[in-house]
């Protein structure tokens, strides 16, 4: 797996240009999206990023420890538990409930120094976690009235923000203002509102507030398609590997698993060492395309735990060792998340970060260097 560092830093500098909110906050959850949590932190950073988002206290602790000293905002509520570890780690935790709220009053007021900032999520609609609207008021008027506690951001997340003509988009819009107008008017007002995630940060100007959060727009990827527009977001990931076995097969001899994929001619056959443990999943089987030689070949047979095969067709002159193209480009030719993403029904997010962690990360570029 290759990770273009300076592709996800020039993918952070186009959004932050291309935001209306004076502030970026990269979200490098999930070890980065699968593209290394320490080196993507540290490639936001460089290409612009004013703060980034994880979603566990380890990860905010491991970006600590690596040196990164950026604003760091836990995007839920952690365990209670984890309340002196986030402390320590001076990590800026999302907020909504009454009892950790006051269980983090108690922790923060317990030691030396200043109040222990916050970002107070509402639930606009997404209903997942956030405070409730019924709750709104409570829920400000018990931040502001802890002392040990500083309300640092107050935010939202949009639950269709991919699909831009949706109607329940200006409903939470709408919302979100009404909350923020109600923080306001109990002098509880934050220093940032946020609202904007990769696809409101690509296409809704008017939700941007005063900080944009995205994601998956970091890596270069899109929440839909076409919606980057005149963003030029680069993708940062490629996924290779290099043939392990070519080899003759008559026509009619099948492969793999279950026999499902037999060629209707004599052919040359190459093994990948590569399978559904790695996150080459295995509905991909008589499905996908790699690149070998610069051309679309495609998979045959059941993709295996650790290996899968391609018909390189009956002219290959593939040998072993010979580089195969999984995600990315090779030639002229290129194999996107996406296009994985739309043979498996599902979405690019889960793509990348389901690639197995046996599978070694190179990374490439100045900006992923420490």
């Amino acid at each position: 797996m290759e990770i273009d560092h300076d592709a996800i830093a020039a993918n952070v500098a186009a959004l932050r240009s291309h935001a209306r909110a004076p502030r970026l906050m990269a979200v490098v959850k999930a070890d980065g999206y699968g593209h290394g949590l320490v080196e993507a932190a540290r490639s936001a950073v460089a290409g612009g990023a004013d703060e980034l988002a994880v979603a566990l206290v380890e990860e905010g602790e491991a970006l600590r420890a690596a040196g990164v000293d950026v604003p760091i905002l836990l995007l839920t509520e952690p365990p209670a538990a984890a309340i002196g570890a986030l402390l320590t780690a001076r990590l800026t935790p999302t907020v909504y409930s009454p009892g950790f709220v006051t269980a983090l009053q108690e922790a923060a007021a317990a030691r030396e120094g200043p109040p222990a900032a916050v970002h107070l999520k509402l639930d606009t609609g997404m209903r997942r976690v956030g405070v409730p609207p019924a709750d709104w008021e409570d829920a400000l008027r018990r931040v502001r009235d802890a002392g040990a506690l500083h309300l640092a951001g107050l935010w939202s997340h949009f639950a269709v923000a991919d699909e831009p003509d949706h109607p329940f988009i200006a409903e939470q819009a709408d919302a979100f203002a009404r909350g923020l107008e109600l923080a306001r008017a109990l002098d509880a007002a934050p220093d940032v509102a946020h609202l904007a995630n990769s696809a409101a940060t690509l296409d809704l100007p008017d939700t941007h507030h005063d900080l944009v959060r995205p994601g998956l727009a970091v890596y270069g990827l899109e929440p839909a398609p076409g919606l980057a527009g005149e963003v030029p977001l680069r993708p940062a990931l490629a996924l290779r590997a290099r043939l392990s076995l070519v080899k003759r097969l008559t026509e009619g001899e099948a492969v793999s698993y279950g026999l499902t994929w037999a060629p209707d001619r004599d052919t040359c056959l190459g093994t990948v060492p590569a399978g559904y443990a790695d996150g080459v999943v295995r509905a991909l089987g008589n499905r996908a395309r790699a690149l070998v030689g610069g051309r679309r070949v495609p998979y045959a047979g059941r993709v295996c735990m650790d290996q899968f095969c391609v018909d390189l067709g009956p002219d290959a002159t593939e040998a072993d060792g010979d580089e195969v193209t999984l995600i990315g480009g090779q030639g002229d030719e290129r194999v996107s998340v996406d296009e994985w993403a739309g043979l498996l029904g599902t979405i690019n997010y889960e793509i990348i970060t389901r690639i197995g962690p046996r599978v070694p990360r190179v990374h490439l570029g100045a900006a992923g260097e420490s």
